[in-house]
Parts: C-alpha cells; sequence; structure tokens
C-alpha cells in the first residue's frame, strides 16, 4: 500500500505543475486535492490518524477552497496565464532538484538507524509536543511561506487604479 500511495502521490504532484491534459488552473488545483488525498492515505499508514483527517479537511477542504476562489478571481488573459505558467514550472522544477539533493545528501551523510523515534502514536499530544520543541524552526518556516503566498494572492488580485 505504501508504493501506491507514493506513486499516486508523485503522479498527481507532477500533475499540478505540467499538466498535459488541460491547461486550466482549476484542472491543477484538482490534482492538488488528489496528491493530498494520496498523501493522506500514507499518514494512515504510519498510523497517524489525527494527521491523516487534519490533511484531508484543513488542506483539501478549507485551503483548496480558498484556492479555487482566488484562481477564479484572478481570471488572467491566456497569454499572461502561459508566461507565468512556463515561470512557475522552472521554479518548481528548479526548487524540486534543490529539494532532492538536500534530500539525497543528507540521507547519505546519516547513520542508519539515526532518525528512529521510538514509537510515537499519531496523537495530538506527542504530535504537539514534537512540533513545538524539536520542529519548531521548519514549523515557523512553514508559517512565513504560507504568509508571503497570502500576500502574493492580495497583490495579484489587486486591481491597478488609473
Amino acid at each position: 500500500m505504501f508504493y501506491i500511495f507514493a506513486f499516486l502521490t508523485l503522479a498527481f504532484g507532477f500533475l499540478v505543475i505540467a499538466n498535459p491534459f488541460s491547461l486550466n488552473p482549476v484542472t491543477s488545483a484538482m490534482f492538488l486535492v488528489l496528491t493530498i488525498v494520496a498523501l493522506a492515505g500514507l499518514f494512515v499508514l504510519l498510523h497517524a490518524f489525527f494527521l491523516a483527517a487534519v490533511q484531508v479537511l484543513v488542506y483539501a477542504g478549507a485551503v483548496m477552497v480558498l484556492f479555487l476562489f482566488v484562481i477564479m478571481l484572478l481570471n488572467l488573459k491566456a497569454e499572461e496565464r502561459r508566461r507565468l505558467r512556463a515561470l512557475a514550472v522552472a521554479g518548481g522544477m528548479l526548487s524540486a532538484g534543490a529539494i532532492l539533493v538536500l534530500f539525497l545528501r543528507s540521507l547519505a551523510l546519516t547513520p542508519a538507524g539515526a532518525g528512529e523515534t521510538g514509537g510515537l502514536d499519531g496523537g495530538t499530544a506527542p504530535l504537539g509536543r514534537l512540533l513545538y520543541t524539536q520542529y519548531l524552526l521548519p514549523f515557523e518556516i512553514v508559517s512565513l511561506i504560507l504568509l508571503v503566498a497570502m500576500v502574493g494572492v492580495v497583490l495579484l488580485s489587486k486591481k491597478t487604479l488609473k
């Protein structure tokens, strides 16, 4: 099951960025929902049921509705959409390559068995303890990335006054 969910996550994630079926951004947003659902399946396999539920309810529900409203609000012209899409694909590929290099480097430098956590369950108490102690910096970085995304949405949707 892990390999099935991992393949679906990667395939749907690729279709979000480079969708050969349609240039419509709503289709990409729907593929993002499928990516989130496949990730929730991976969380279920890890017995992190709370995280799986949060993944589906918060991200697939609330955040994707927000993204769809923004996509429909922007209504970019076809030429601008193509230019922004090419820039987004190039930036996404560059970011994915950099993350892959960092992941492979850390995998090669980490000794076997160094990352074992010792029986954490998927409940809220161990998750909160880990999130606000050991993983506080990545948590704050994600919050800043979301803040930058929201500012970008506001700037893109702002109409120019003449």
